[in-house]
């Protein structure tokens, strides 16, 4: 048996609340090492003397572990447990704090248990259940859908032309409410939108005034309008909440740059010297962007600032969320107290991290409820697109991500194929448009919150941004869109919100299912150019089958 890869650590991912009354504990080992895993446990006072044991199943494995777990209900919320732990060899040990031994001596278990100290109610991490159940639409409003009510002037290209860095379409709220009725039939419950607020940029990630829809997407009137249709249609919203940085026209940034020292806000960003200076760059930015000053967010005045913007459009109106950008860049103890003000106000309110990589720091109950899950994303490349992965590659690299985090954040992530930020998914795997269905199809089984990138329905294409944020071409559309629609009814059934996960692979094909006691759902995915055949299941290439039990 291979010790050195056996592991387990109190109070982490690998141990958790489930609610007050269920925590889930994992056990991780050397792929195809252990035969069976037997947890002991009892209440923590009294484990020296009395104990109880069940079997962990064997739930999972990526390329180089098995993970064994188990969920227990409990009669008292102070847990103490250590393992017992059969090799394929044969060969035996218990694992507790003090690591794997050959015997174990219980009279002293005080010592060295592994334990769940106490389930405090308010340290569990709680769950935003719409989220699991939410079928995401993200829209990049300049070129989406001309509405006709919006600021007019600043537009400076055709409908359809190819995008630049610079250019605006005209696309605004006025016409995303148009436009609806088009996206409540996708399936789609839930609103994405990328900044809206005032800003001289199309893609309005410099944010001017936080507290104003701009006028080229027809102001506070249009989200107000809105808001009230989306609640009509039982369509939520989530809001671009851009607290890294702002722009260098922001009057908090101007006075700053006019009074330097003096201004009551020098403080309010990251300057080196008395005045912000450009050439050379004095102040931290956002990436190399000048023209995006990063705020101070361990200012306390900067995050009373903040604070009070999150509030404010949930309190006027209404909105359900926010998605939260570069927020890997941001200080934990303003995301800390963000949550604390924005969840005082509904616990149902959802708060997304724009965070690329493992985030587990993030995703603990004090921080964030999600992320937007790109390494879902890069999973999906590397199967359909580069070749990296085969169907076995696929269920074990989907196997390992849902290890990274809690059972609770698994369910509520952002799964995306493409965005804004990246390229067209379609473009990437050559305008196959049999592997983007699978490729949705796989998304849609994934725990979380699949996110549709505006136009994907009617196969629009694009590379690396501006290429990628193509206007919508609304004389465009046929049988992909019922596909999509057909993909995201799945949805509406309990297994694929509320059910376990298990991803594996036979002769060459991806299994994907979803499961709960009373129902179970299987994807079957044919990655390959020839017809392949197992477990009952023959699919064609480039094709997939679902089942409903």
């Amino acid at each position: 048996m291979n010790k050195l890869a056996i592991y387990h650590k109190s109070d982490s991912l690998y141990s958790f609340a489930l609610d007050a009354e269920t925590a889930e504990l994992r056990l991780r080992v050397a792929k195809g090492d252990v035969k069976s895993v037997k947890l002991i446990y009892g209440m923590k006072h009294k484990f020296c003397q009395k104990q109880e044991n069940t079997d962990m199943r064997l739930n999972c494995s990526d390329g180089t572990y098995d993970y064994f777990t188990v969920r227990l209900r409990l009669k008292d919320k102070r847990l103490a447990y250590v393992f017992y732990i059969e090799g394929a060899d044969g060969e035996k040990c218990y694992y507790s704090e003090d690591g794997a031994s050959k015997t174990y001596d219980f009279s002293l278990a005080y010592y060295n248990f592994f334990q769940l100290a106490y389930i405090n109610e308010n340290d569990v991490m709680g769950k935003v259940d719409w989220l699991t159940r939410a079928v995401v639409y993200q829209i990049f409003p300049d070129r989406f859908c001309r509405g006709g009510d919006g600021e007019s002037d600043h537009i400076t290209m055709k409908w359809g032309d190819k995008p630049t860095p610079t250019s605006f379409a005209g696309g605004d709220l006025w016409g995303i409410i148009k436009k609806l009725d088009h996206i409540c039939a996708l399936g789609v419950n839930t609103l994405y939108l990328t900044p809206i607020f005032t800003s001289d940029t199309n893609h309005k990630y410099d944010t001017i005034d936080y507290y104003n829809v701009d006028p080229h997407f027809g102001g506070n009137e249009a989200f107000s309008l809105l808001m009230k249709e989306c609640k009509k249609r039982g369509v939520r919203v989530i809001l671009d909440a851009v607290f890294n940085h702002c722009s260098d026209k922001f009057d908090k940034f101007r006075d700053v740059a006019e009074n330097g020292i003096k201004s009551p806000y020098h403080d309010w960003f990251i300057i080196r010297g008395d005045k912000p200076v450009k050439r050379p760059l004095n102040y931290e930015v956002f990436s190399s962007c000048e023209y995006m000053p990063k705020w101070n967010t361990a200012n306390p005045e900067v995050q009373e600032y903040l604070c009070q913007i999150g509030e404010y459009w949930i309190k006027e109106y209404g909105v359900d969320g926010w998605r939260l950008d570069v927020s890997d860049e941001v200080s934990h103890d303003f995301w800390r107290l963000f949550r604390k003000r924005i969840k005082a106000l509904g616990p149902d309110k959802a708060l997304i991290g724009e965070n690329w990589h493992d985030s587990q720091s993030y995703l603990i109950g004090d921080q964030f409820d999600s992320i937007m899950n790109y390494a879902f994303t890069k999973a999906m490349l590397d199967f359909f697109v580069y070749g990296a992965l085969d169907a076995k590659g696929l269920s074990e690299r989907l196997n390992g991500l849902m290890m990274r985090n809690i059972t609770q954040v698994n369910s509520m992530m952002l799964n995306l194929l493409d965005c804004h930020d990246t390229h067209r998914f379609y473009t990437l795997c050559g305008k196959n448009e049999g592997k983007l269905y699978n490729a949705l199809a796989v998304e849609m089984f994934m725990p979380g919150a699949p996110m549709i990138y505006y136009g994907t329905e009617n196969l629009t294409e694009g590379g690396y941004d501006p290429d990628n944020r193509r206007c919508f071409d609304w004389n465009k559309s046929g049988e992909f869109t019922e596909k999509v629609a057909a993909l995201t009814s799945y949805k509406k059934l309990p297994a694929l919100c509320e059910g376990d996960a298990k991803f594996y692979s036979d002769g060459g094909l991806f299994f994907a299912e979803r499961y709960t006691d009373t129902q179970r759902v299987t994807l079957v995915v044919n990655n390959t150019n020839k017809t392949l055949s197992a477990r009952g299941y023959t699919v064609g290439a480039d094709a997939h089958k679902i089942t409903v039990q």
